[in-house]
């Protein structure tokens, strides 16, 4: 993650607002924003959406606008949709968490509440950090095929009747495993070598952050630069959801629960022509076979100028 020079403060900034995300009090954000970002820069504009599928054309008009910096404010889905259109390009992403978990912001440290990301914003550093590549869509923590997609079905379900929160969301996953029927089968070609695994979950992961949380090993192979793949041995519904809960309660290891690959580009094979992921959080039907790749100092991002982790845990 090499730095560059200071963020520029009088340079030009537009916030892309998501209206979708968590469920906090958005009008009063809104106002804090603007009021601490406003003056501080030469342009200030916010645009704001409550389609998840317009963030994309929205961030990379700003950029096209002339914007030197695009803050993305909402959850981890809102984070990976416009670092999508910013990858690759001279324009540096600032991150507002307001989200669920927010992990891609935690794994930056820029904060977890809005004070402290608006802190990092008006007092940054540019740096260039790697995102994931499924085919052409960019990701920030994870990708994963089989139980999880189905998980985030399921949650959407949860969330719209009890409410956005992390007891739904970790419900969820109980709920959803619970009516797991069948495992997959796939191949895995990694370094010129491939792998059979007939599992219920694969999950390449890109976030350190995340991994730390729930106590799995890969988050060094992530800072160096590579995915950490975690296949689960569980192929039933009762295994699964027992590792599940070791998870949740920090006591998952990977020999009783994963078998993990380190790399930095992938294939998966599966018999589906289609294949059903998650990423980020979000939903998305793709061809296979699915072709993985982490992309080098793709992304300029804002991190605190003084170095420290704003992060609660001090994790980086």
């Amino acid at each position: 993650m090499p730095d560059s020079d200071p963020a520029p403060s009088q340079g030009r900034l537009c916030v892309i607002m998501n209206l979708g995300s968590g469920h906090r009090d958005r009008a009063h954000i809104e106002a804090e924003i603007v009021a601490r970002l406003k003056p501080r820069f030469a342009a200030f504009e916010i645009r704001k959406t409550a389609r998840g599928g317009d963030l994309i054309q929205m961030a990379r008009k700003a950029a096209e606008d002339g914007f030197d910096i695009v803050v993305a404010a909402g959850g981890d889905g809102t984070q990976s949709a416009v670092a999508g259109a910013l990858a690759g390009t001279d324009v540096t992403m600032g991150v507002l968490p307001g989200g669920t978990f927010n992990y891609f912001a935690r794994d930056l440290g820029v904060g977890e509440e809005i004070d402290d990301a608006l802190d990092t914003i008006l007092d940054a550093r540019i740096a260039t950090i790697d995102v994931g590549r499924v085919e052409n869509l960019v990701f920030l923590n994870n990708v994963s095929l089989g139980a999880y997609p189905h998980i985030l079905k399921t949650r959407e379900t949860i969330y719209r009747r009890w409410g956005r929160s992390r007891i739904a969301a970790y419900w969820s996953v109980l709920v959803a495993l619970r009516r797991l029927r069948r495992p997959m089968k796939l191949t895995a070609r990694v370094n010129g070598g491939s792998r059979q695994f007939t599992t219920a979950l694969v999950f390449v992961a890109r976030s350190a952050y995340q991994l730390d949380a729930f106590g799995l090993e890969g988050a060094e192979a992530i800072r160096a630069g590579k995915f950490a793949v975690l296949v689960a041995r569980a192929r039933q519904p009762v295994p699964l959801m027992r590792s599940a809960l070791r998870l949740a309660f920090g006591m998952s290891a990977k020999n009783s629960d994963f078998d993990l690959l380190i790399t930095d580009e992938l294939t998966i094979e599966t018999p589906k022509q289609r294949q059903l992921i998650a990423h980020d959080g979000e939903k998305t039907v793709m061809a296979a076979p699915l072709n993985l790749k982490v992309w080098h100092d793709a992304l300029r991002v804002l991190l605190p100028a003084d170095g420290r982790n704003k992060t609660k845990d001090g994790r980086t």
